[in-house]
């Protein structure tokens, strides 16, 4: 096992490994524990009772956050026509349609997130070996398919976070930046913990939220009691 450094061993001294904290407590205490020279990110952590195996217990999605990531989200869009200029006036980086394709086929991949309409996803469709692997296929569960191509950029502008549950029960999302104040990443932590609550399968039993952890990109987790809000 890696040796922690000592930075990190002094920020876990700050927090109680036996405590469960509600979410104003963990909110200042991860800005405290957050010791890197640049503006760390606040992640959170779920670990959930869902087996995703099952199709019905999938969980997917995304939500906007009220007071955004803090990041430069670079977003491209294959669309022709009147969905095409939409999207460039709703401010994508990229639009295109077969070209975009080709550009993508060829090696470039310098973008974040990728909406398409749905007459563009047989085309798209080529390019799933690619973008597949690195969580950038446009998906109707995720509001990147869609019709309303610039609704979709705004979104993804404003600070939308797609979620998924993976093999292990676990869904990782970003809720802001060390240097957002106490009141908007609590705001934000919310506004995903209800989401994550909403999107329970009705199938899935006992408790739903096993666990619960917020931490900066290299500090410590804090347990968080999700019914704290």
């Amino acid at each position: 096992m890696a040796k922690k450094s000592k930075k990190y061993q002094d920020a876990a001294k700050l927090v109680d490994k036996n405590k469960i904290y509600s979410a104003s407590e963990a909110i200042p205490l991860v800005k405290k524990t957050g010791f890197a020279k640049f503006d760390e990110t606040v992640e959170v952590s779920y670990n959930l009772a869902v087996d995703p195996k099952k199709a019905d217990q999938q969980i997917r999605g995304a939500v906007v956050l009220p007071n955004g990531t803090g990041k430069k989200v670079t977003v491209i869009v294959f669309a022709q026509g009147d969905q095409a200029k939409a999207a460039q006036e709703a401010g994508a980086d990229e639009v295109g349609a077969e070209d975009l394709v080709q550009k993508i086929q060829d090696g470039w991949l310098d973008f974040d997130v990728a909406v398409a309409t749905p007459q563009m996803m047989a085309q798209v469709g080529r390019l799933g070996r690619v973008l597949g692997p690195k969580g950038l296929m446009p998906n109707p569960k995720t509001g990147t398919v869609t019709m309303d191509v610039a609704k979709a950029v705004n979104d993804v502008k404003s600070g939308q976070v797609a979620y998924r549950v993976d093999k292990a029960g676990i869904v990782h999302a970003p809720i802001g930046k060390v240097s957002f104040d106490d009141a908007k990443l609590e705001e934000n932590f919310k506004t995903f913990n209800d989401t994550i609550i909403k999107a329970r399968p009705a199938s899935a039993k006992g408790n739903y939220i096993k666990n619960l952890s917020i931490s900066s990109t290299f500090g410590p987790g804090i347990k968080v009691d999700p019914t704290s809000f």
